[in-house]
């Protein structure tokens, strides 16, 4: 609907072609944590490091060749820092779409970018994007009718149009007060009370009102940037992380398939680390075999997430920067605040300990982290 409703205003109001209508919204095709180049008109997913993955890089509705995007940076597949995005996602040059609400608009982007494109139409990438970011209209529906009738009974502060991220930063807004027919009241705040509904408000003044402080706050948000850096960073809340494709992913992972082609991928890397001293020309059959082979799983286990994009938490062997910005900015992560009815509320998560990169995985640390449940491990023990 959303992205129904933007394509329809981009011709109606801004004029755009009717062609356009054609396009119609492909469910799989963008995944959360893209970065677009506003002034390329570039798709793509970049890792922790500032790396474009390969591959991942589309105008419009088509992938770019390699050597296209080489050299279109500079020839090097990475992005500077001051160029990927500010603290909130959004930099100079490129901006990164973060909310589940954003795939409709990066699917509207490369629709309309593929239609100029294919009907060979000079076009101005910026001011493309600036259209059809301001014609991104989210709809929100009432919690009577996703909760029931007795919705506000769930809550004991309600706060509406709180406008984040300015509401953790800005402390001027004042708490208004809705009566039952949405209408704003007149009167000082002096109570958040329960069963009643706020306005806008800043954080400083929720905080004397309720007298919630620090970690004992346990917040939840979907989206990294306006729900939950700030308050991790600068007021030291615990954060939870709402991340729905968790639910498809972790289907993924627990396949038969990926478990087989990621465990023998992690098998022939292991061997290419070992083997390379190698020169003989034999040798290097065999290693440039076992390279193009580890090229072909890489792609098999890409797509058996999206096509496109692959899995939002990976690029190959580094995490996303979507998945390093989910890290950085949540305590834990899950596909919904429901998953937590399987805890009890006295249930006290540990963080795991990963080994670095200069220490060797101990027995322990496998088996608190799941490593030795891991199929067909025992297969390529010899690999060590």
């Amino acid at each position: 609907m959303i992205y129904n409703k933007a394509r329809q205003f981009l011709i109606e109001h801004y004029k755009y072609p009717q062609g356009i209508k054609k396009y119609n919204y492909i469910p799989n095709f963008a995944a959360r944590g893209l970065h677009y180049d506003i002034q390329k008109g570039l798709l793509m997913k970049i890792d922790a490091f500032h790396y474009i993955q390969m591959g991942t890089v589309y105008r419009g509705l088509k992938p770019v060749p390699d050597e296209e995007v080489m050299r279109l940076y500079g020839g090097s597949n990475h992005v500077p820092l001051h160029q990927v995005s500010g603290f909130y996602g959004k930099g100079p040059k490129m901006k990164q779409f973060m909310d589940i609400f954003s795939i409709p608009e990066m699917t509207l982007l490369a629709a309309a970018n593929d239609y100029f494109i294919s009907s060979d139409i000079e076009y101005d990438p910026v001011h493309l994007y600036k259209d059809v970011s301001s014609v991104i209209v989210i709809p929100v529906s009432g919690m009577k009718y996703m909760v029931g009738k007795d919705w506000r009974d769930f809550f004991d502060v309600v706060i509406v149009q709180a406008d984040k991220p300015h509401f953790f930063n800005d402390c001027m807004k004042p708490f208004r007060r809705l009566d039952s027919n949405g209408d704003l009241q007149w009167d000082k705040i002096m109570n958040l009370d329960k069963g009643q509904i706020y306005k806008q408000g800043n954080l400083v003044d929720f905080l004397k009102l309720t007298g919630w402080r620090g970690s004992k706050v346990f917040y939840f948000g979907d989206h990294l940037y306006s729900d939950l850096a700030d308050l991790m960073l600068r007021h030291g809340w615990r954060t939870g992380a709402i991340v729905p494709e968790l639910e498809v992913e972790t289907k993924v992972v627990n396949t038969e398939q990926y478990a087989r082609s990621l465990t023998w991928l992690q098998a022939l890397t292991g061997l290419l680390e070992r083997m390379q001293m190698y020169r003989d020309p034999e040798s290097k059959k065999v290693l440039q075999d076992w390279l193009k082979e580890r090229e072909e799983l890489r792609a098999i286990t890409k797509n058996l997430f999206n096509p496109q994009f692959g899995s939002i938490f990976r690029t190959c062997h580094n995490p996303t920067y979507f998945s390093r910005r989910l890290c950085r900015f949540s305590d834990l992560y899950m596909a919904s605040i429901s998953c937590l009815l399987n805890y009890d509320l006295s249930y006290t998560f540990y963080p795991r300990r990963t080994p670095l990169q200069h220490e060797a995985p101990l027995w322990m640390d496998q088996l608190c982290t799941g490593c030795m449940k891991t199929p067909f491990l025992e297969d390529m023990a010899h690999i060590r």
